[in-house]
């Protein structure tokens, strides 16, 4: 039957509808797809001095900024952070665990029934941290032997040789931490789940350093100068996730959460941490 002149236009509209339908739901797939496999942002912290770099999260680097601190306020040199970053790296894998081998806890895996302390001491990390270093300076030449030999002779592992695998990345830490190599550890974050304190940082500020922070205007202000004001704005940074911190700013570096970077700014006295406002 031929076909009225009506009928070629009507077919030729459903072809350009049917086609466009088409094409619409293999890009609305398209979309679905791509947004279910897109990777999620990872929060990192990095830290490249000394010849070595360690990739870490936050919660790791505030742990290994822990250490640190209890070194520096000790007067400990910065080989006795990294002897003690490597060991907490091999045995938690700087996590503060609750569970390990038989009653092993927290960062150093230490035990209760070894004489390292309570359950409850071993897990706090400034404690242990402590513990640790008793032990480390009553080791002959801890400065200038194999790493792995000293944290061996502290922590009597059965693995006497894996804490050397550790060595570079907590170089790399100490260093940044301590304050020696300025500007050598960022953080890439988030934007804060939720506004820090400015009480809460001078708290933790004062219990891991000893060091008295000014709070005011949303922001917490330390006198330091040299090694220690970037020792603290490096504390800062590896604490920024836990405590709300969006901002540091020392010497002339300003790191912020926007950037997740150290870049140049003007010249500043001392350390400012801010927090964002409620």
């Amino acid at each position: 039957m031929p076909r009225t002149p009506q009928e070629a236009p009507r077919r030729r509209r459903w072809r350009v509808i049917v086609t466009l339908l088409v094409v619409g739901l293999v890009y609305a797939g398209y979309v679905g797809v791509r947004g279910l496999l897109a990777v999620p942002h990872s929060e990192t912290c990095v830290a490249t001095a000394d010849g070595g770099s360690a990739e870490l999260t936050p919660e790791q680097t505030s742990n290994a900024a822990v250490i640190t601190g209890v070194a520096v306020r000790r007067g400990l040199p910065t080989r006795a952070a990294t002897i003690a970053i490597a060991t907490a790296m091999q045995e938690s894998k700087l996590r503060n665990l609750r569970f390990g081998d038989r009653d092993s806890v927290g960062l150093f895996q230490q035990r209760p029934s070894q004489g390292w302390g309570t359950e409850a001491q071993i897990l706090d990390p400034v404690y242990a941290s402590g513990a640790f270093f008793d032990v480390l300076v009553k080791v002959k030449d801890y400065e200038t032997r194999p790493l792995t030999e000293v944290a061996q002779q502290v922590q009597r592992s059965a693995y006497p040789t894996a804490y050397a695998r550790h060595e570079a990345e907590a170089r790399a830490l100490a260093a940044g931490l301590t304050g020696v190599a300025p500007a050598t550890l960022s953080c890439d974050l988030d934007p804060p789940a939720k506004p820090g304190t400015t009480a809460a940082i001078v708290t933790a500020l004062a219990a891991h350093t000893e060091l008295t922070g000014r709070a005011a205007d949303g922001a917490v202000s330390v006198e330091a100068a040299g090694a220690t004001a970037w020792s603290v704005a490096s504390w800062a940074v590896a604490h920024a996730d836990a405590l709300g911190i969006t901002a540091v700013r020392v010497a002339d570096h300003t790191w912020s959460r926007e950037d997740g970077t150290w870049i140049v700014t003007p010249a500043h006295a001392g350390v400012t941490i801010s927090v964002s406002a409620a």
